[in-house]
């Protein structure tokens, strides 16, 4: 079903230079096993969750799980030893979505051969960004690594896909550095899904992603939930570039396929954009409302794909809209929110809506600069932690400004320094929401959103939001956002004041050149 014989290829790119259909899967769904721990929920939390799950339903197609189906992975060791797992144990298709695989994942590789070799009915279908997978072209690179698979397995087997943005063409393709043109637009999908399950994240396939990096990891083990986001996947795939295997000192080449869905982004930008409206359109929307209430799990599809739709129909930005607004009435005094993002730049819009909500006792968890992954990177990258420090220093200020103080802290999360012995970053993105009434989280959105404008512009994102009242979740829940913080500091405005917190020129600078020339944090 994936065969992409160079013969139906229009268009042929040189690896450093380089200007599906949909199978359905039939399986047999695969139950996880986690002691549910139902106790009765307070009526205060059942009461308050259906303002919410009205408009829900109307913005996002869902699926109704039970809690025990939603796995909660704490460390980077154990995302990867997750993943290895179910790939070793893939029985017809094993789908990953990321914005790339590291240069080096040797390991990774080999335990996708493993499964291939193991078992001739697995197909395996691998999408990456084209910026990113191949930067490194002509040394080793993630399309490099990827292009022996097809290989040694076959096109019929094996497909290797990587997008492109629309965004980045002609002359910004050809002066703006490599370092930092992904901010014009990425696949920043993280998808990992193998037969029935799907694992949603925000970390990529790399080495400091399983060992130092630390993120948020949900498996679902869901068949309705992996084929709605099996279908995403191969939408996007339709219209992204195809990586073979070549004798070329790059080692791969990248092609468009006769019988993509549509044109080049490179040749004919906006006539691509019409064409993945529709091709994306019908995905992301539901074509139906539940029946019934939610009795135990509610999981809504978020999709946010705003570069490649027009009119822009993605559904993430308006879901999260609607929580924090409702969030706003003052029934919903005594509830709570944490929101995280390794990189703290909330699109304004997502920055009025938390300050404007009723909720008290509110934390933003952030990467301290120590704990970004571009600090005391080379080139323009190196500003970028400062310049994060300066949006979050924004930050305290408007809550100072509206009187939130004791209502809103922000938390800058360090665990040594990177690039030292022991050193972590941070990566961990997501909201969890609090009812009235309950100690812990009945809401919770995980996915790969940095939840900034260049998210809700620029990039393709994918993410699950989960409504709950199985206790047993919850409480799995509360203790993920928990975690997250023990490594974390309260940061005050008189923090941000001090001399080595201060932020050069060259940094607002920097910032103001990526806007003005169509980039984005």
């Amino acid at each position: 079903m994936l065969t992409r014989s160079c013969a139906r290829c229009t268009t042929r790119l040189r690896a450093t230079s380089f200007k599906p259909r949909v199978p359905s899967a039939r399986v047999q769904t695969r139950q996880y096993a986690i002691p549910a721990g139902n106790t009765p929920p307070s009526v205060n939390s059942v009461g308050a969750l259906a303002p919410f799950v009205t408009e829900l339903d109307r913005l996002a197609p869902s699926f109704d799980v039970r809690g025990e189906q939603i796995q909660i992975i704490r460390t980077p060791a154990e995302f990867y030893e997750t993943l290895k797992d179910r790939i070793r144990k893939a029985q017809r298709r094993i789908f990953l979505s990321t914005l790339y695989i590291g240069k080096s994942e040797k390991e990774l590789i080999e335990t996708l051969q493993e499964a291939l070799r193991k078992n001739p009915d697995v197909k395996l279908s691998i999408l990456t960004d084209a910026l990113r997978g191949t930067r490194e072209a002509p040394n080793p690179s993630s399309a490099s690594l990827l292009a022996p698979l097809v290989e040694e397995f076959g096109a019929d087997r094996v497909e290797i896909r990587m997008y492109h943005t629309p965004n980045l063409t002609g002359l910004r393709k050809q002066y703006i550095p490599k370092r930092i043109n992904e901010g014009w637009g990425l696949q920043h999908m993280k998808l990992y899904g193998v037969d029935d399950e799907i694992i949603m994240s925000g970390a990529n396939l790399s080495t400091d992603y399983f060992t130092n990096r630390q993120d948020r990891y949900h498996l679902f083990a869901s068949k309705e939930v992996t084929d709605h986001f099996w279908k995403i996947h191969s939408g996007v795939t339709s219209f992204s570039f195809l990586v073979q295997p070549s004798t070329e000192p790059a080692g791969f080449t990248l092609s468009w396929p006769q019988n993509n869905s549509t044109p080049s982004p490179l040749e004919k930008p906006q006539s691509f954009i019409k064409s993945t409206t529709s091709t994306l359109q019908t995905l992301l929307h539901p074509t139906s409302k539940p029946e019934n209430d939610i009795s135990d799990t509610r999981v809504y599809m978020l999709g946010q794909m705003s570069q490649v739709m027009k009119p822009d129909t993605s559904t993430e930005l308006p879901v999260i809209t609607h929580i924090l607004k409702t969030l706003a009435l003052p029934a919903y005094r005594e509830s709570s929110w944490t929101f995280t993002a390794g990189y703290f730049n909330p699109a304004p819009s997502l920055t009025k809506l938390l300050l404007n909500t009723a909720s008290t006792s509110n934390t933003v968890i952030t990467a301290s600069p120590e704990a970004n992954g571009f600090y005391k990177s080379k080139g323009v990258s190196g500003l970028l932690p400062d310049a994060y420090t300066l949006l979050a220093r924004r930050f305290v200020h408007r809550v100072h400004h509206e009187g939130r103080d004791n209502d809103i802290t922000l938390k800058e999360w360090r665990y040594g320094v990177v690039g030292q012995p022991g050193g972590w970053t941070y990566h961990a993105k997501g909201l969890w929401v609090t009812m009235p009434g309950d100690k812990n989280p009945a809401m919770s959105i995980i996915g790969s959103s940095n939840y900034t404008k260049r998210s809700y512009s620029h990039d393709l994102e994918a993410g699950a939001l989960i409504v709950t009242r199985d206790e047993g979740l919850k409480g799995r829940l509360g203790e993920e956002q928990l975690w997250l913080q023990e490594h974390a500091t309260k940061a005050t405005r008189d923090d941000f004041a001090r001399t080595e917190r201060r932020v050069g020129l060259k940094v607002r600078v920097a910032m103001w050149i990526v806007s003005l020339v169509g980039g984005a944090l």
